[in-house]
């Protein structure tokens, strides 16, 4: 009887996780530098003349740099995409914030873009709401196979989805986008995030197609869901890096990444929930970590879109407290002085009193004394009046 060989099973098991692990990071990093390298051509694009992105120029097309970040981004999803099949998704997915971090670093490295204090704890909270809210939902079912894919892709759940998505990009783009395109970033976020949210299950189809072919020994290319899968991609990739060209090209970097991330990510969750049904197996502490990580990410939206203009540090807290602290210094100095100021009045006042007092004495007092020295002199007038009469 053979003992089983249990030391083999764990080097496997390990390599698999690093490998997973690995993936994710560096999915992150590739992602996050994309940002800032198609910024940098698409700054380039504008210092040459050409019409923006933002006002429907695709002058960005001849520039290698903006070519680089999407190399760069597609080198990333692939790995992010690589990653769910050796490490778990409550590991690889929260990763995924760490291309917010990289981006925001690079941003200020190289494209001299500044956020400022609130912006930052915008960005942490929407990090920290958003990978809350990936660790609460539920995971994606198992689908083994491209047919139980589009057999999932055609329930009305889904259906509904895709209409809702549609239907919504659809009315963003023509009415929304015209009026509130440049000044909010939210509109062409959307888009990016609804579309994106459907080339996700696209790739989960292609990515299944290539491991039965390759691993499986049926050839999946023959099947009309794979091409499927890969017309629908292409178009879902062509809307998205349209509108989020048009972001990066618009607002700051720094904004467009968070925010992206937060909407990308809570569009997965949801189609991937409605596609492989979990939600009825949620606990309740799943749903309370939900909706606390939605108004989490709510708060860090509103800080990053709030006071993006406003111009606060540190340095600008410390030195609005120690104004505070001299203005309450020369405040209690001109309490003091007023105190002092008072007393002296008062002391003046007291004196005059005093001196009206003595000067209203001294009054009374001479007339006194004359009304005194009157009667004297009376009585001794009548005195001497009387003094003959008694003396004949």
């Amino acid at each position: 009887m053979s003992t089983p060989n249990f030391p083999m099973q764990v080097p496997h098991v390990s390599y698999n996780f690093y490998v997973g692990l690995g993936l994710a990071i560096s999915s992150s990093i590739f992602i996050g530098a994309s940002f800032v390298i198609k910024k940098k051509g698409l700054l380039k694009i504008g210092g040459q003349g050409q019409t923006r992105a933002g006002l429907g120029g695709y002058g960005y097309l001849k520039e290698w740099i903006w070519w680089a970040g999407l190399l760069s981004m597609g080198i990333g999803e692939s790995a992010n995409f690589a990653a769910y099949a050796f490490a778990p998704a409550s590991l690889v997915t929260p990763l995924g914030c760490l291309s917010v971090l990289v981006s925001a670093i690079l941003s200020s490295k190289y494209l001299g873009e500044r956020l400022n204090l609130l912006g930052k704890i915008g960005c942490f909270l929407c990090v920290v709401g958003s990978t809350i809210i990936v660790l609460h939902s539920p995971k994606e079912g198992t689908v083994d196979s491209v047919e139980k894919l589009g057999e999932l892709l055609l329930d009305t759940g889904f259906v509904l989805y895709l209409i809702f998505v549609g239907f919504s990009s659809f009315f963003l783009i023509i009415c929304c986008v015209p009026k509130y395109g440049l000044t909010n970033v939210v509109v062409y976020i959307l888009i990016c995030s609804m579309v994106g949210s459907l080339s996700v299950m696209e790739c989960k189809g292609i990515g299944l197609a290539l491991r039965e072919t390759f691993g499986g020994g049926q050839n999946e290319f023959s099947n009309w869901l794979t091409w499927f899968f890969i017309f629908a991609l292409i178009l879902c990739i062509t809307v998205q890096i349209n509108y989020l060209n048009k972001a990066l090209d618009t607002f700051n970097t720094s904004v467009v990444t968070p925010i992206y991330y937060v909407f990308f990510t809570t569009f997965v969750i949801c189609a991937s929930a409605i596609l492989f049904k979990e939600w009825g197996n949620m606990a309740a502490t799943d749903v309370v970590g939900n909706i606390c990580g939605f108004f989490t990410v709510i708060s860090g939206i509103f800080l990053l879109n709030a006071f993006r203009e406003w111009d606060i540090s540190f340095n600008n807290i410390g030195n609005t407290l120690q104004k505070k602290e001299d203005s309450r210094c020369i405040s209690k100095n001109n309490m003091e002085d007023n105190s002092t100021s008072v007393l002296i009045d008062c002391h003046n006042h007291r004196s005059e009193e005093t001196s009206m007092l003595l000067e209203r004495h001294s009054r009374q007092n001479s007339l006194e004394s004359r009304t005194f020295n009157n009667l004297v002199n009376a009585a001794e007038s009548s005195f001497n009046s009387i003094l003959p009469f008694a003396s004949s």
